[in-house]
């Protein structure tokens, strides 16, 4: 299975069963994709744990005040059977707006108004509403 595509699943699994923490193997790309949430307020926080195998991020989700999730959905748009690049000017705008797409540039992975900020193109991995 892809990866990312496992971490997305995990995330909204989570949301779903409304649960505190959902618990994912670990990998750079994932920490890179989860830094992403963090910093625009999707997730509350996550954590590196160590094991003896590849660790685990154990990462900590957010809710409204009315217990509902603040992430609604998570769509994996570039896969390994089909990669979405996109330039700089063809940066996707996610729920005019509202929503988050995130990209793997060659300066490392950001949402897409980092990216338009940098003016980098990349690989649209997902978008976040």
């Amino acid at each position: 299975m892809d990866p990312i595509s496992d971490l997305l699943t995990r995330i909204r699994n989570a949301n779903m069963a409304g649960q505190e923490k959902a618990d994912i193997p670990h990998s750079n790309v994932k920490e890179g994709i989860l830094h992403v949430l963090k910093n625009n307020g999707l997730i509350k926080n996550f954590r590196v744990v160590k094991d003896n195998k590849q660790g685990i991020i154990r990462v900590y989700l957010k809710y409204t005040e009315k217990g509902k999730p603040v992430i609604n959905n998570l769509k994996r748009e570039s896969r390994p059977g089909l990669r979405k690049y996109v330039p700089v000017d063809k940066i996707p705008q996610v729920r005019t707006g509202f929503g988050l797409a995130i990209l793997s540039t060659n300066q490392g992975i950001m949402s897409g108004e980092e990216a338009k900020e940098k003016k980098v193109g990349g690989e649209y991995i997902c978008s976040v509403w």
